[in-house]
């Protein structure tokens, strides 16, 4: 079994980009599960997955890296146990780190090592945040296996490499690749990149 964090800031499109790359991974005869965690406590991003038919985990009202560590080893365990997916796609809330979520998973999963960190950066809030959010932004990244920017649909194609050449700059050695769940660029190559580790 194989485990892929997508991690970001609230309102960076995570949701909508898991739902995009688990229908290719289902289109691919993988099987997912998928485990939400949101800090309200009614799961309005777990309903919305629940209702396009995945076999979906809410972790409502707390963090997974943090308050609610143990209840995501345990959530974890038991998808294991009784989906049996092939793959567990994890979002943690905005405020969740997501190198911290993947110490969780090794200690939780049998397969521990393989587990792969897809970061969002939101082109059209990017600036926004470095501003007023940069390290704690450099961080949520900085373990990252991939960096997707999402909504490239949105900028010009100068901002877009402006924001990757920073990106690249600032995490050594990452690809970055431009996605957007509404034109689709990017979410076929993103798919591979995770299913392949």
């Amino acid at each position: 079994m194989f485990t892929c964090i997508i991690g970001g800031f609230l309102g960076t499109g995570k949701t909508t980009l898991l739902m995009k790359i688990a229908g290719r991974c289902r289109l691919s005869g993988v099987k997912v599960a998928i485990l939400v965690n949101e800090m309200g406590e009614v799961g309005i991003d777990g309903a919305t997955i629940k209702a396009e038919g995945y076999d979906a985990v809410e972790l409502p009202d707390g963090c997974i890296c943090c308050s609610l560590s143990g209840t995501l080893q345990n959530a974890l365990k038991s998808i294991e146990r009784d989906i049996h997916p092939d793959i567990i796609i994890i979002e943690p809330t905005g405020l969740a780190l997501p190198h911290k979520v993947k110490e969780l998973v090794r200690t939780s999963l049998i397969d521990s090592d393989r587990t792969y960190i897809a970061g969002l950066a939101d082109a059209v809030r990017f600036d926004d945040l470095m501003e007023k959010k940069g390290e704690f932004f450099k961080r949520q990244l900085h373990a990252s296996d991939i960096i997707l920017i999402t909504k490239s649909d949105m900028s010009d194609k100068e901002d877009l490499k402006r924001i990757s050449d920073l990106l690249k700059m600032m995490h050594p050695g990452r690809d970055v690749i431009f996605v957007s769940s509404v034109t689709g660029e990017g979410i076929d190559e993103t798919a591979r990149r995770i299913l392949n580790g």
